[in-house]
Parts: C-alpha cells; sequence; structure tokens
C-alpha cells in the first residue's frame, strides 16, 4: 500500500493593486484644478459676460504673477505670521474651554440647567456680529480678534462634546465602576477617550469657521493680516491682489484643518478603520 502525499495548495500573493488607485485618484484630484484654471483662464481672458461678468476678473496667470512678487516680500510673512498667531490662540482657548465645558454639560444636570441656557441663547448670534461688543469690551483690536476667533470655534466644539459624551455607551462606565474605579477615573481613562472621535469633529469644523471669522475681523478692525491686506488690496482696485489674499487663505484652511484632522486620527487609531478604497 502506498500513500501519495500532495503539495500544499498555496495561494497567489496578492496583487498589490492599491498603490495603483492612489495614484489614479490623485490624477483626479489633480485634473479638477488644473480643468478649473483652464476654465478661469478662457473665461477672464475672453472677457465673457453671462449673468456672470468675468471681464472683471484677473486672469490665472496675473494672479500668480502677484502671488510671485508677495511671496518675495517680509509683508506677505509677517500677515501669515500676524493671522497664524490670532487663529492659534483663539483656537486653543476654544478647544480647551470647549471640551471642558461640553464634557461639564453632558455629565452633571446641574451644570446643564446653569449654562446650557445662555449658551443656546448667545449660540445663533454670528461671531462676526459680535465685532462691535469686542470692540467695546476689549483695549485693543488684537484682543478683540482674537476673541472673535474663540468664539468661532468655541460653539461647534462645546456642541460635538456635549453629543459625544452624551452618546457613550453607559456599560462602558458601569463596567469600570465595578472594579472600583473613580468618578474622575471614568472620566480619563472612559469618558473622554471614547468621545475623541466626536470631539475632533468639532474641531475640524471649528478650524474651518474661526478662518471664517478672523478674515472677517481682519477686515473690519484689524492692521495686520491675511484679512487685513485683502481688503486694502480691494480698496486700491488692485483684483490680483485681492485673488493673492483669497487664495492665501484657501491654502492655510485647508492646511490647519488637515493638521487637526491628522492629530483626531493619531489620538484615536485604537479605533478599527476601513482602509481608503
Amino acid at each position: 500500500m502506498t500513500t501519495t502525499t500532495e503539495a500544499p495548495v498555496t495561494a497567489p500573493p496578492p496583487v498589490a493593486v492599491r498603490p495603483a488607485k492612489h495614484r489614479y485618484r490623485w490624477l483626479i484630484r489633480v485634473g479638477s484644478l488644473v480643468a478649473a484654471l483652464v476654465v478661469w483662464q478662457l473665461l477672464t481672458s475672453y472677457d465673457v459676460q453671462f449673468w456672470l461678468n468675468f471681464d472683471r476678473l484677473p486672469t490665472p496667470l496675473e494672479v500668480a504673477d502677484d502671488l510671485t512678487y508677495q511671496l518675495g516680500t517680509s509683508v506677505y510673512y509677517q500677515d501669515l505670521a500676524d493671522s497664524l498667531r490670532r487663529i492659534l490662540a483663539g483656537f486653543v482657548l476654544a478647544a480647551v474651554a470647549g471640551v471642558a465645558i461640553g464634557t461639564a454639560i453632558a455629565r452633571s444636570r446641574t451644570t446643564a440647567d446653569v449654562v446650557q441656557p445662555l449658551l443656546e441663547v448667545v449660540r445663533p448670534i454670528p461671531a462676526i456680529a459680535l465685532v462691535p461688543i469686542a470692540i467695546l469690551l476689549f483695549p485693543s483690536n488684537e484682543q478683540g480678534i482674537i476673541f472673535i476667533t474663540f468664539v468661532a470655534a468655541f460653539f461647534p466644539v462645546v456642541v460635538s462634546t456635549r453629543h459625544a459624551v452624551r452618546a457613550l455607551p453607559t456599560v462602558w462606565e458601569d463596567a469600570v465602576r465595578t472594579m472600583g474605579a473613580s468618578r474622575w477615573r471614568v472620566l480619563w481613562s472612559v469618558v473622554l477617550p471614547g468621545a475623541l472621535p466626536g470631539v475632533f469633529s468639532g474641531l475640524s469644523v471649528g478650524m474651518g469657521v474661526s478662518w471664517i471669522c478672523v478674515i472677517s475681523a481682519e477686515m473690519i478692525s484689524g492692521e495686520f493680516g491675511v484679512g487685513y491686506r485683502t481688503w486694502q488690496a480691494y480698496t486700491v482696485v488692485d483684483y490680483p491682489g485681492v485673488l493673492t489674499g483669497m487664495l492665501t487663505i484657501g491654502i492655510l484652511g485647508w492646511v490647519t484643518s488637515a493638521l487637526v484632522e491628522l492629530a483626531g486620527r493619531r489620538a484615536t487609531r485604537w479605533l478599527p478603520r476601513e482602509e481608503a478604497k
């Protein structure tokens, strides 16, 4: 009696298609930007007037020339530093206060009864509408602009934190309490880590709203910054300078929001995630 042994069947190695998909997605993204620039160039070069007056806009080449010039001046970088400093100060204050107050409202009925009515009355007021109040309250325009930035980011953070903490399953907290954990231990080990995805969602929204309001505040009452310089370019009919300021604002907002989202992914890397398709 003879026995035969069959060779184990090995599965073929997986085909590495993910890099190709990523390259294809990047091509689409770059292509959409290039297509938008081409359309912009055509509409402004031929002075198209069809409901919208594109003959008044500068061409992308004129904006590129102005941006090249601005990049060679020290004033441009000083404006960047001023706007980024205001954003950083207001956003950090809003993040700390928003997470603390949002958690307190979600965890304490007394705090919710005392604080939440006031927040709900003030929350619908646009932050930029508080510019006159900021001018009256604060001794300098700089402090007033930081206050406007703080208010803009504060409410998205506090609302998202409140909802994230209230949405946590109670079984998590009960399991830790059965092991003798104190109230503060539950807060630091269960509540805050579990609410992080919702918190960072609010932080991402808050960053975007902060840029809208800080630029508006700089245009109204600022003396330096990207918003102030963009408005100054408009007042002297420097339209390429206006578009350069808008482009700068867009890039700054995109970069800072991407950094917040990156920090959120790093802080919540313990969560299961689906691979990008």
